[in-house]
């Protein structure tokens, strides 16, 4: 046990952002350490924001015995959905695999270890949720002393059964897909549906707040908590434990939690080395032809290596499709649904026309394209295989444009689609749709160039976890935010500059500067990649 503990303080240590930033001389990496510490403060401080706000609404209508339950309930979904999409990455296939396993531990261990530390990094989640529900709790409850540090107690062991639940998920996925070159896709799709459920339920919360349905969805709420509590008993546990300070259900929550952490890596680490080699390699087809060699470009060759890679993994593939698919998805609802409809939903009623909204058409297209570009992360995930890139006879300049040949494969179909059909909905007209369709690609180039030049500045090649460059990235972060609200301005820009002159002008004229945009980017990724050679 002993050795399992130094086991994992080393991983926490050779990851700690406090280590780099202690130990660290480079003031630059520093800044970006204080950076990403107020940007999880930040995220922090809003999903405790949100939980006494519904412990607010708990209180208000007398549901406030209900508030344990929504803790726990909460507590769980998060920890089950963070270790369902992590469990491929920090459970099986990551970086240092080779050099733990030659350490004297059993592979049931290291997987335990692991584990524990994807706990620990995700502990400020839960603490969040935890310390405000209990702020709001107490405030309506006034219960006794013995319930605060019991409920901070039980709400550290409460997100281990989930956790235990989606790893071990995750271990049967792994051990049924390593035999298969596409065993993400699965795991893609269950993941963009999530994604579409989350992005859906703020509809529904508007809907709820407008119509004066607090009141009953709450209750509705507080009656799901309770049936929850009745299949998925922890939640009940939990819950008991506090309100009643119920012994036994104390008691069972920490055995079973610590029975099924026992069961689990003990079936895992059966099959640890098994899974985790063949996650690294596949076996050669059987019914292998030879057939005629073609030759292609090498930036051609490094796009299609791009889409290997994404392919392989589920986080690269719903980053960098989410926006693709939702684009797809509009510029197919626009055919079936009057336009007019949807500008007034989106704008609350606004006095804008379809006519009005033409020159804004491509803007709008590229705020899903544009979302995320592929190019602001790629640089960094070479980490693992940098030294091979660095032995191959492969300028950096021909790397970063095989790169952002993929970007531009992957982002200009879907944009011109969606951009086509939205203008035969909104009647642009012949002109209008052709220059919108131009400015539409030269958005992309624009969206391809400047996401390189954030990568290759931003370059972090010595991640953990490759969620920490593709979701967590700074040049991720420096892409994102600017791209967003400089595109939502200009939609708004390019509308009134649309009630006033032609809009065929307007665009003409957002074409010439998306255009320059584009190559100023482009030139300086490229000067930047000359730096590296």
């Amino acid at each position: 046990m002993g050795r399992n503990i130094i086991l994992l303080k080393t991983l926490l240590r050779s990851t700690s952002r406090f280590n780099s930033y202690k130990y660290c001389k480079d003031k630059k990496k520093r800044g970006k350490i204080v950076g990403a510490w107020v940007g999880a403060g930040i995220l922090y401080l809003m999903l405790m924001s949100y939980c006494i706000a519904t412990c607010v609404g708990y209180g208000h209508f007398g549901l406030t015995a209900g508030i344990p339950a929504m803790c726990a309930m909460v507590i769980s979904l998060l920890s089950f959905v963070f270790t369902l999409f992590k469990t491929n990455g920090y459970l099986f296939g990551f970086k240092e695999y080779d050099m733990l396993m030659a350490l004297p531990f059993e592979p049931k261990s290291i997987a335990a270890c692991k584990f524990l530390y994807m706990y620990i990094n995700s502990l400020p989640w839960y603490l969040s949720v935890s310390v405000s529900t209990l702020v709001g709790y107490a405030y309506y409850a006034k219960p006794s002393f013995a319930v605060y540090p019991l409920w901070v107690i039980l709400s550290l062991i409460q997100p281990i059964i989930p956790m235990l639940g989606a790893a071990f998920l995750g271990f049967l996925t792994a051990k049924l897909g390593s035999g298969f070159k596409n065993k993400t896709i699965a795991q893609t799709v269950l993941t963009m549906i999530f994604i579409g459920l989350c992005f859906g339920s703020r509809f529904f919360i508007e809907d709820m707040l407008k119509n004066n349905k607090t009141e009953e969805v709450l209750s509705n709420i507080s009656d799901i908590t309770d049936k929850t509590g009745s299949v998925y008993l922890p939640v009940k546990w939990f819950g008991g434990a506090v309100t009643e300070l119920n012994v036994l259900y104390m008691f069972l929550l920490i055995a079973v939690t610590a029975v099924l952490f026992t069961v689990v890596f003990t079936i895992v680490g059966r099959s640890y080395r098994q899974i985790n080699s063949a996650l690294g390699s596949h076996a050669a087809a059987g019914k292998f032809v030879m057939k005629e060699q073609k030759q292609k470009s090498l930036i051609s060759t490094i796009a299609f290596k791009e889409f290997k890679r994404m392919t392989g993994s589920v986080t690269y593939m719903t980053n960098a499709l989410i926006g693709e698919i939702m684009c797809f998805g509009m510029g197919i609802a626009v055919l079936f649904v009057d336009i007019e409809k949807v500008i007034k939903a989106v704008t609350k009623g606004a006095p804008l026309t379809s006519e009005m909204m033409v020159p804004a058409i491509p803007f709008i297209v590229y705020f899903f394209v544009g979302m995320v570009a592929t190019t602001c992360f790629t640089p960094s995930l070479e980490g693992k295989n940098y030294w091979i890139v660095q032995s191959l006879p492969i300028r950096k300049k021909t790397l970063y444009q095989g790169k952002m040949l993929y970007n531009m494969f992957l982002t200009v179909p879907f944009a011109l689609f969606a951009d086509v059909t939205i203008s035969i909905s909104a009647k642009a007209g012949v002109v209008n749709t052709l220059l919108s369709a131009v400015l539409v690609v030269c958005l992309c180039a624009f969206s391809t160039a400047w996401g390189c030049v954030c990568g290759i500045k931003h370059i972090k090649l010595d991640w953990e976890n490759e969620v920490e460059v593709i979701k967590q990235g700074t040049g991720v972060v420096v892409y994102l935010l600017p791209n967003m609200f400089v595109t939502m301005g200009l939609i708004v820009l390019v509308v009134y500059l649309g009630t006033l002159i032609s809009s065929a002008i307007v665009t003409a004229g957002m074409i010439l500067a998306s255009a320059i945009l584009a190559a100023l980017c482009y030139a300086r990724a490229m000067s930047l990649a000359a730096k590296q050679d």
